[in-house]
């Protein structure tokens, strides 16, 4: 989730997901900097789950709580037609009544089902030699009109009124676009807003099987040849809600029961993908100009799986189903979890299950930035995306009473403080939290009329705008700490507001603290383009190693996730507080949720131009044409403290969408070299049973090392014992014949690399060859990682990997 409204809450999360029955670790797998609009603090959640969908006894109300079971398949008996009939057939054996217990029966994504069981049904079901593993429903969380010219996909504006302007090679493949389907899993859609507009599209084709759904103010008539489909699954969050005892809250704000997205993330994540243009688009004033998604000729298809409390795995499960059944071509997920094993991680087995049919998965890395191990989403078969900064800011002014100036970011659209200096104030409570402008820690006899300085953290961004205004402040400044160092989000205040980095914050505290009679003025600057550098590596941005697999080298990338203006929902305000009465088209918001659907729809101009490649091929295109250098051709940079970034914030780089549908050569991956990679970790025959659809599954193929995958980059660990590491891959050339290319490697002088052979040399076109590549740690070293990058090039392409080493001595 990544609006405003959140900040890294500990104390809310873990009592929401005690409220629910969950670990506390379940609620915080994402933390995120800003997140969902209305679920802003414990309380909002808890209102926010909506009425009683079913009667439930006194006994269910207390004890159930939601499973996935992962069945065998060969264990059903030919006597039952459907694998729905046998799941049913089998609790009922087992005393289990499905007609009250069963919530989702899963065929086409994997065998199994989602139950609302009670405690003595679990060893009811962990004693049958049918059921290969069951665990519960786990949560997770949700993790424009400058992006499109940024990755090259749409004409500046002084360009396209060159009388001498070419379109670009990207041009060419929209027309085939309107034959690619992408499905959104969100929060749902807004289908009103004009990012919509069938306009100018040719009717849907006929393969698409999807449907537009019914349901609370949400009518299928809102459906067309742009969002061709709209579908609603809640029964996790359902049964969720009467496990807690919350759901029969009445007289409270509810979430639609329909696909219609009140909360406004899904509908920005789909505009964003597919959105169609939109000329004069703005927030309010702000990032004004031409709105448009990345693949403006795709269609998308909205399926509501999140809600207030969160994402329920088995109504992901049911979603990512449908959209396989319905036939999507790319499945956009910007919302993850924490670190798990890929057969407990309910995204990667329906990213399988896609991947495995052809469909690319894309999904956001996690906003948990900036340390180390926090990515989410790090299998191999999904494209993991971090995020990066626009060449766009919004800048605005901190003027203090000593003369100095300090530049931050604002959205705010409202009347201005003028240019009077007025009293300024720090902590404007009688306790610490003041500090940090919690709701109930301000006294408006303190802070009325003068301009507050709170630190951020703990709670939104947004909210403590709205703490200052309803004590009466005049404006805030707020301000970094080192969770956050440099890094700059703009946010849409309801008063005067600047948010400035951890150092201008430090200078501006400084003063106010020491000066007898400290006082402040803060002005806007509207919208700037061109700034340098760019892009940045977010600070919130999600890094490597990767947890679970670290021979896997993650993030995949990085695309634009930071200020992005797209669609945004009729029925909340740009902050998403309750208060904020404002209504727009569009919104303004960063995170890896916004990332990923840039990368979503980028896939789906690759499918358009490439419609046999594999989610693999064009995940690798746009691996190995990444750049790494920023607008100043420097080594890109984090906005966490101003350092060089590494693979483990980037991988690969940021997306370069033309260079993509040319990239030479592709390191290619099929489901059967899924399956050895899983083989290679040591899963069991029933753990990859959980993941793949193969009767007689067995291990008889599984790579020497994980990292034997042939994958487009590389990670290599050094241990103790083991100083030499040796990779084997395998390109194919999708290049023009007779190409040949000349190896170089880049990296520490310490690690000797060896490439066999040194050259490739491709008769013809779609050839595949084989290389060797060695590792050798020439000596231990005190620091843990250290990075470099293989590059192979002929006349026509250059075809970049990136290297992440690690020392475990």
């Amino acid at each position: 989730m990544d609006t405003a409204l959140q900040e890294d809450d500990s104390f809310a999360q873990a009592t929401n997901a005690a409220r629910l029955g969950l670990p506390p670790s379940v609620l915080t797998l994402v933390p995120s900097p800003s997140r969902l609009p209305q679920a802003v603090t414990m309380a909002k959640v808890a209102v926010l789950l909506f009425l009683v969908f079913f009667a439930c006894a006194g006994d269910l109300v207390s004890c159930n709580r939601t499973y996935i079971v992962h069945m065998n398949p060969d264990c059903r008996p030919l006597v039952h037609p459907t694998h729905a009939d046998w799941y049913a057939a089998h609790l009922q054996s087992l005393s289990i009544d499905p007609g009250r217990h069963l919530l989702y029966a899963y065929s086409d994504i994997f065998h199994g089902f989602a139950a609302a069981l009670l405690p003595h049904h679990l060893p009811l079901l962990r004693s049958s030699h049918a059921v290969l593993d069951l665990y519960p429903d786990p949560v997770y969380q949700l993790h424009t009109t400058r992006s499109p010219q940024f990755l090259g996909l749409a004409l500046d504006a002084d360009a396209a009124s060159s009388a001498t302007a070419l379109p670009r090679p990207i041009q060419a493949v929209e027309a085939a676009s309107h034959d690619v389907f992408i499905a959104v899993l969100d929060t749902g859609v807004w289908p009103e807003i004009p990012s919509f507009s069938d306009a100018g599209l040719p009717e849907v084709p006929s393969r698409w099987r999807g449907a537009c759904e019914a349901g609370v103010d949400f009518s299928p008539s809102l459906c067309n040849r742009k969002l061709i489909g709209a579908r609603s699954f809640a029964k996790g969050f359902r049964a969720a809600a009467v496990t807690a005892g919350d759901g029969s809250v009445l007289g409270k704000p509810k979430e639609y029961d329909s696909p219609r997205d009140q909360d406004g993330h899904g509908t920005h994540t789909a505009s964003t993908a597919a959105g169609s243009a939109v000329a004069n688009a703005s927030l309010l004033g702000y990032a004004a100009g031409t709105a448009r998604g990345m693949a403006i000729g795709a269609r998308v298809a909205a399926y509501k799986v999140c809600w207030a409390s969160g994402c329920f795995g088995s109504d992901i499960l049911a979603g990512m189903e449908a959209a396989i059944s319905d036939g999507a071509d790319v499945l956009s997920l910007s919302l993850g979890g924490g670190s798990t094993p890929y057969y407990r991680d309910t995204i990667a087995i329906g990213a399988f299950a896609a991947i495995a049919r052809g469909i690319f998965v894309s999904c956001s890395a996690g906003n948990s930035g900036p340390g180390p191990d926090t990515l989410a989403n790090g299998a191999p078969w999904i494209a993991t995306v971090g995020a990066g900064t626009l060449d766009r800011d919004f800048p605005s002014t901190v003027r203090i009473g000593n003369g100095a100036q300090y530049t931050g970011v604002s959205l705010y659209s409202g009347k201005g403080m003028g240019s009077k200096l007025v009293p300024a104030v720090y902590g404007g409570g009688s306790s610490n939290a003041s500090r940090l402008c919690l709701a109930g820690t301000l006294d408006p006899a303190r802070v009325r009329g003068k301009l507050v300085f709170c630190d951020r953290g703990v709670s939104a961004r947004v909210e403590k705008g709205a703490v200052v205004k309803a004590a009466g402040g005049a404006g805030m400044i707020l301000a970094n700490t080192a969770a956050n160092g440099e890094e700059l989000v703009a946010d849409s205040h309801l008063l005067p507001a600047v948010a400035v980095g951890k150092k201008e914050g430090d200078k501006i505290r400084q003063y106010i603290t020491t000066d007898p009679n400290p006082r402040g003025v803060l002005s806007f600057g509207g919208t700037v383009l061109g700034v340098r550098p760019s892009p940045v590596v977010a600070a919130f941005s999600s890094r490597g190693p990767n947890p679970v697999s670290p021979q896997i080298l993650k993030p995949d990338f990085i695309g634009p996730g930071v200020n992005i203006l797209a669609g945004w929902s009729g029925s909340v305000g740009p902050t998403g507080l309750l208060k904020d009465n404002r209504r727009t088209h569009f919104n303004i918001m960063s995170g890896t949720s916004m990332s990923c659907p840039h990368i979503s729809g980028v896939a789906a101009l690759l499918k358009a131009a490439h419609p046999n490649w594999s989610p693999a091929a064009i995940k690798s295109a746009l691996m190995t044409t990444a750049y790494f250098l920023d607008n100043t051709k420097s080594p890109l940079r984090d906005a966490a403290g101003g350092s060089f970034a590494t693979p483990f914030s980037f991988g690969a780089g940021h997306v370069d969408p033309q260079r993509a549908l040319s990239p030479g050569l592709i390191y290619d991956i099929t489901t059967d070299d899924y399956i050895a990679f899983l083989c290679s970790l040591n899963y069991t025959i029933p753990h990859i049973k959980t993941l793949a659809k193969r009767p007689n599954l067995d291990c008889s193929r599984r790579f020497s090392h994980p990292g034997n995958l042939n994958y487009p980059s590389f990670a290599v660990a050094f241990r103790r014992n083991s100083r030499v590491v040796k990779y084997v891959r395998e390109v194919t050339n999708v290049g023009p014949a007779f190409s040949v290319y000349q190896v170089k490697v880049a990296g520490p002088k310490d690690v000797a690399v060896t490439v066999k052979p040194p050259k490739l040399v491709f008769k013809q076109a779609n050839q595949k060859l084989k290389y060797s590549v060695t590792f050798v740690s020439k000596k231990s070293r005190k620091s843990t990682d250290a990075f470099g990058r293989i590059t192979w090039t002929s006349k026509q392409h250059k075809v970049w990997s990136p290297i992440a080493y690690t020392w475990t001595m």
